[in-house]
C-alpha cells in the first residue's frame, strides 16, 4: 500500500511538472514547438511525468499506462495517433511537436523502455497521420 501511495505521489508531482514545461514553453516562447530533437529527451520532458522515466506507468490520481512491454506499441500508428490527438487523460501534444520530434519519441518508446519492436518511424509517417 505504501508503495502505491509513493508511486501515486511521484506520478502526481511529475505529471504537474512535465505538462507545465510544454505549456510554459508554448505560452512564453515565440517558437511554436517545444525544443529538442532526441526522442529520449523529449520523452523525459513531456511523457515521463505520467508514464514514468522507465515507462512502467503509474496508478494513483489517475491511470497512466505502462509503455514498457506494451504490445500496443508494436506498430507506430497507435503511438503516433495518441501523441497527435490524445485520448481521455492523454493530452494531445502534436501541436507543440514537429513531425520529426514525434517520430523520435515514437522510435524511443518502441525501441527502448524494455521494448524492441522492429521498424523506424519517420516524419513522413507522422505527417501522413496528421
Amino acid at each position: 500500500m505504501k508503495r502505491h501511495l509513493a508511486q501515486a505521489a511521484v506520478a502526481a508531482a511529475l505529471s504537474l511538472a512535465a505538462p507545465a514545461f510544454a505549456q510554459d514553453f508554448v505560452t512564453t516562447s515565440a517558437a511554436k514547438t517545444i525544443p529538442g530533437t532526441e526522442g529520449k529527451d523529449i520523452y523525459n520532458a513531456i511523457c515521463s511525468g505520467c508514464h514514468m522515466p522507465d515507462g512502467t506507468g503509474a496508478t494513483g490520481a489517475g491511470h497512466y499506462p505502462a509503455l514498457a512491454g506494451n504490445a500496443m506499441l508494436e506498430g507506430p500508428d497507435y503511438p503516433i495517433h495518441m501523441i497527435i490527438h490524445g485520448q481521455k487523460a492523454m493530452p494531445p501534444v502534436g501541436d507543440v511537436m514537429t513531425d520529426d520530434q514525434i517520430a523520435a519519441v515514437v522510435n524511443y518508446i518502441r525501441h527502448d523502455l524494455g521494448n524492441a519492436f522492429e521498424g523506424e518511424t519517420t516524419a513522413a509517417d507522422v505527417a501522413a497521420a496528421r
